[in-house]
């Protein structure tokens, strides 16, 4: 019942109609559940809005863009210091509250946060990195990070002037089962910054103390995982793919106690913080909380969905009939349904096709993101929370980085997509329940999502294969091959683009540009891989586009370097004895996947046997 069921044979010979089985039992397991529907063929009724080429559901590649062009925007030469922060604490300012602003560990009702400051100890806290594009996008002058003071601000010791600081409430499924409220255990948000052209950034401090959401927890973060955070969540947007971003990573001076594997041999760790920066932190269990406290509390689930829509999907407000869609059910009544009448479930069909969009990236670089409960699902369609994640090393379509996932391998990387409507439905269950949308439009926001997730996939597999057009035979033989033969998923797609498109090569020689990655394979898989290159040239030479612009074009769609875990270990390791140029240095490195970066070959070699070890290839929730 997956959606990628074969996926060790191919992720491309499925269509969008696959994901409709998987809806099919899709039972929205939460106790709010009120809706059940199955996902029945629709026939458009008119071009709808949210086609694949409408700005309005943009693509992986369109949203970097967007967020690229926002950076260099941002870089307009106005440089502000730290007190000259616009804050614009919207949020709280719009939302219901908790009245009380302790952080004693509790059950917190009808309110989206809590006020509460940073209570991390700190001593002598010290700045281990920061992100200059992040910095330009806040217009933050650079020169502020060299303040003595600048630690002391970052790990919560010393309040920001203007800054409103609180805790996010809300619930969420994880691994599958509705756990209630959770929250921000150890992220507070200090506010919302606006630059001088209104873009809103939230910035949060993760690893910043306790919140009444911390429950058993110290609300703290270690070193670690801090640098995984930091480095990944920059990693990925200069792969291009959607994520929250980070603006600095400050370590704390005081030692954390953690039990990494959960085996009963906790240890004391360097304790660290974070800066995390998007343009929300809305999740879809935001939404969940409260419609699972039933009618009271419905009414939050209406006014988050209206702060989510004012701030961050404005062009929603006051759709006309010429942008909206309608379409047939292709159920019995044959009825149609006009979302231009309804903001929330054009909303919810965006939301739906950003998460696509988003997954389908995560598949195209070979990223697993390990945790993908209900609660790390931003309704902005970013990647967030990057705890237990890996990118693929050895070509492994049951691959988990978390070792906590072990036992049914929920969030493996085939099963990324499935899951993603899996959540997908949780939140059209939520926003059913809270009346803003009846089941036929949320029927309809879950075909959304699997016909991007396809359309999406399909084109970036296109691109990275350098195809003239999508070529569902040769994918799924290639992907089948790569399996069988555990072959290094980034650096195999960064070869492809060596081999000529020239049909008179020897046949002893077709597999030469890619011999770095076919290793150790005997005479029979040199068979197979030798009839996959020469179908592969013969369909290339068709193209009519030269070998070096076909190279060109591969390289900017399949990075040289990719944040693999035993990089970010070797960082780790060197920054826990005081020593941060490993995680400058990798950060610098990441900042331009894409390139060729002379001398920095030693970042895209394939893993040392060491980096096969528990910790390090996998790594548990401990953090």
């Amino acid at each position: 019942m997956q959606i990628l069921a074969h996926i060790c044979v191919s992720f491309s010979h499925l269509t969008a109609s696959s994901l409709k089985a998987t809806a099919l039992y899709l039972l929205f397991s939460s106790k709010y559940s009120r809706c059940r529907f199955s996902c029945k063929p629709l026939q458009p009724h008119r071009r709808p809005l949210f086609s694949t080429s409408m700005s309005s559901s943009p693509s992986t590649a369109a949203i970097a863009d967007d967020l690229r062009k926002l950076n260099l925007d941002s870089s307009n030469g106005r440089k502000v210091k730290l007190e000259e922060l616009n804050w614009d604490n919207s949020f709280v300012r719009e939302l219901p509250g908790d009245p009380r602003t302790d952080a004693l560990p509790r059950e917190v009702l009808h309110a989206c946060y809590t006020k509460v400051s940073p209570s991390a100890e700190v001593d002598n806290p010290q700045l281990v990195a920061w992100s200059e594009s992040v910095a330009k996008l806040l217009e933050l002058d650079p020169e502020e990070f060299e303040r003595p003071d600048f630690p002391l601000l970052f790990s919560g010791a010393t309040p920001l002037v203007g800054s409103m600081p609180y805790a996010q409430n809300y619930g969420g499924h994880q691994f599958g089962m509705w756990a209630g409220q959770l929250g921000d255990g150890r992220a507070i948000t200090l506010g919302e910054v606006l630059n001088s052209k209104s873009e809103r950034w939230e910035l949060q401090l993760k690893g910043a103390g306790k919140t009444p959401y911390s429950r058993f927890a110290d609300g703290l973060a270690v070193l670690r995982s801090s640098i995984r955070e930091f480095l990944c969540s920059e990693a990925m947007h200069n792969l291009g793919i959607p994520t929250t971003r980070a603006l600095c990573l400050v370590m704390t001076g005081k030692h954390v106690t953690r039990d990494m594997f959960y085996d009963g041999n906790p240890k004391d760790e360097p304790g660290a913080m974070v800066c995390r920066v998007a343009q929300s932190f809305l999740r879809f269990g935001s939404y969940q909380l409260h419609a699972s406290r039933g009618k009271t509390d419905l009414n939050i689930v209406r006014a988050l969905a209206d702060y989510a829509i004012r701030h961050h999907f404005p062009h929603l407000e006051n759709m006309s009939k010429s942008e909206g869609i309608s379409f047939v059910t292709g159920q019995e009544d044959d009825s149609l349904v006009d979302l231009t009448s309804n903001k929330y479930a054009a909303w919810a069909v965006e939301v739906a096709e950003r998460t696509a969009s988003m997954i389908a990236g995560w598949q195209g670089v070979g990223f697993t993101h390990g945790v993908m409960n209900t609660d790390n699902m931003s309704v902005l369609g970013l990647t967030i929370d990057y705890g237990p994640f890996g990118f693929l090393d050895a070509f492994d379509p049951s691959f988990t980085p978390n070792t906590t996932d072990l036992p049914g391998r929920r969030y493996r990387f085939a099963n990324q997509p499935d899951i993603g409507l899996w959540n997908i439905a949780q939140f059209t269950s939520t926003l059913s329940a809270a009346e803003l949308m009846s089941n036929k439009e949320a029927n309809y926001v879950m075909e959304r999502y699997g016909i991007k997730f396809m359309d999406d996939y399909q084109a970036i597999m296109t691109k990275k294969l350098g195809l003239p057009k999508y070529n569902k035979q040769l994918i799924s033989d290639l992907l089948n091959n790569m399996s069988v033969d555990k072959v290094d998923y980034t650096n195999f797609f960064r070869l492809l683009s060596n081999i000529k498109a020239d049909p008179a090569i020897p046949e002893q020689q077709l597999l030469i540009p890619l011999k770095a990655v076919l290793l150790d394979i005997g005479k029979e898989r040199k068979v197979a891989w030798t009839s996959w290159v020469q179908a592969y040239i013969q369909e290339l030479s068709s193209s009519g586009i030269s070998d070096e612009e076909r190279k060109s074009s591969m390289d900017s769609v399949n990075p040289k370097y990719i944040l693999r875990n035993y990089l970010c270990q070797s960082a780790i390791d060197t920054a826990e004895q005081g020593d941060f140029t490993e995680v400058r240095q990798l950060l610098k490195v990441m900042e331009n996947p894409y390139d060729e970066q002379p001398g920095m070959e030693k970042y895209a070699r394939l893993p040392p046997a060491w980096a096969y070890r528990p910790g390090v290839c996998m790594l548990s929730c401990s953090s």
